[in-house]
């Protein structure tokens, strides 16, 4: 057990005790405090900060996509990667002022596979039900990560579900990759009644206050969960908000809780479901909108002056949607993302395994 050390983030004035064993990020959700952060691994960049007194600073491995290395020579670090080994004062570049005190505990716990059944040829929704503790707080949006049985390692997933108060049940959407350390475990040797090891939950991609302001959901892949998890939340909590929920997929069968999601109008009155597809088959008998769904987005919107804007899915989906979104009139503060990045070295993007949630 190494030494702890005084880490202070400004302009918010909160200060922490960080033990040398543990990444600055960590140590901060454990107490309570939500700093902005996506992949943990080094490679989203969410959690990239400035050093204004202290130097003693030592990385795990990250991805130098995240932080290059002029960036770290000037100051800059990946909270989610950082070791203090001396007092630090931290100034956080992305923070959000109403959250940041509003963490919950993380908590270690274990679960038993209730089930495990595809939901489009790659997807699959995963259900498990807590036993030690039968319950764990989360904030729809959030999620935990997962140890992968027989190892050391842990994968992040997003829960679809807004709470495991009744039963102690979490779901998940996640999606299929081939050679994928969980994706193979899940896809080839999980049965039910399996056990798996959980910790959370983790993630700042919560539905923010903001009464009257339009939502604009956009998706792709199993970012379909921590979206349906909101949208869930919304209908749970009767929140009229104007919304509408972009999800974009190469093919009908990369379509999934399609009936859901249109039911949901029945519940959130102002609510509109839109998919796309950006590759349809021929015997899709496809009828709906075609195209990147960046692009779907532009053709129907013109001014989003004013709304709040969440973005979950893959990289590329995400890194063109941002810019969108502004130029849209989205407020660069108002865009809530979460980018499923892969995980694997986060050292070499070479040897990045292919596994996201």
């Amino acid at each position: 057990m190494g030494d702890k050390h005084v880490v202070r983030f400004e302009p918010v004035g909160i200060e922490i005790e960080v033990g040398e064993e543990q990444t600055i990020l960590r140590a901060a959700a454990e107490q309570g405090v939500m700093l902005m952060h996506g992949c943990k691994e080094g490679q989203c960049a969410s959690c990239k900060s400035f050093v204004l007194d202290g130097d003693d600073i030592e990385h795990d491995r990250y991805s130098t996509f995240a932080l290059p290395d002029y960036e770290l020579d000037e100051g800059y670090t990946l909270l989610c990667r950082a070791h203090a080994y001396e007092d630090l004062t931290i100034e956080l570049l992305n923070y959000d002022a109403d959250m940041i005190r509003s963490g919950l505990p993380i908590q270690e716990a274990v679960a038993e596979v209730v089930a495990n059944n595809a939901v489009t040829h790659d997807m699959r929704h995963l259900v498990l039900r807590l036993l030690d503790p039968g319950e764990l707080k989360y904030f729809p949006g959030q999620y935990v990560d997962i140890t992968v049985p027989g190892t050391q390692a842990t994968r992040s997933f997003s829960m679809a579900n807004t709470s495991s108060r009744d039963g102690g049940q979490l779901e998940f959407v996640i999606k299929i990759y081939p050679g994928g350390l969980f994706s193979s475990y899940l896809d080839e040797r999980i049965s039910v009644g399996d056990r798996l090891e959980l910790t959370g939950p983790f993630g700042v991609f919560t539905l923010r206050d903001n009464p009257g302001a339009r939502l604009v959901f956009l998706g792709g892949g199993a970012g379909m969960a921590p979206i349906l998890s909101l949208l869930r939340s919304m209908a749970e909590r009767a929140i009229d908000r104007p919304t509408t929920f972009y999800y974009g997929a190469r093919g009908k069968r990369d379509l999934c809780f399609d009936e859901e999601l249109r039911s949901l109008a029945a519940t959130l009155p102002d609510f509109r479901y839109l998919p796309a597809l950006s590759e349809p088959a021929d015997d899709d008998a496809w009828d709906g909108e075609v195209g990147f769904i960046t692009d779907v987005v532009a053709r129907y919107e013109n001014d989003l002056d004013g709304a709040d804007a969440y973005v979950c899915g893959p990289p590329p989906m995400v890194e063109a949607a941002l810019p969108l979104l502004e130029r849209l009139g989205v407020a660069q503060k108002r865009i809530f993302y979460d980018k499923f990045t892969t995980t694997g070295d986060a050292g070499d993007p070479e040897a990045l395994e292919a596994e996201a949630r």
